[in-house]
């Protein structure tokens, strides 16, 4: 039986639950959990390095540098092929004591073609 994994620590849900290319016909879409949407935005946007992130979010930093890689890809793919890129899922937990989500969401390529 595998060890259950500990909620990642978030700032909150976002408020865009996903990006959709315009003037191109979408190619599947592809889904992004809502740690790896926070670790994005602590390192691209807050412009964190990666222990200080991984303190946020309560988790090592390689197990940070993962996330953040995986994050990566997966924007990646939605870009450079145009899917939609959903937002949703994931297990983590609101920084600060506020309500506790534990989805599974479905992760990677959905809906289509690779």
């Amino acid at each position: 039986m595998p060890r259950p994994k500990k909620p990642r620590f978030v700032s909150g849900y976002p408020t865009i639950a996903a990006f959709v290319p315009q003037g191109v016909p979408i190619t599947g879409e592809v889904m992004l959990s809502v740690e790896e949407l926070e670790a994005i935005r602590l390192s691209d946007f807050e412009h964190l390095d990666q222990e200080s992130a991984a303190n946020l979010m309560q988790v090592s930093r390689q197990t940070y540098g993962r996330i953040l890689f995986a994050a990566r890809g997966i924007v990646g793919e939605a870009l450079v092929t145009g899917k939609a890129l959903k937002i949703a899922g994931g297990n983590y937990a609101m920084r600060g004591g506020g309500r506790r989500r534990r989805g599974r969401g479905r992760r990677g390529r959905m809906g289509g073609q690779e």
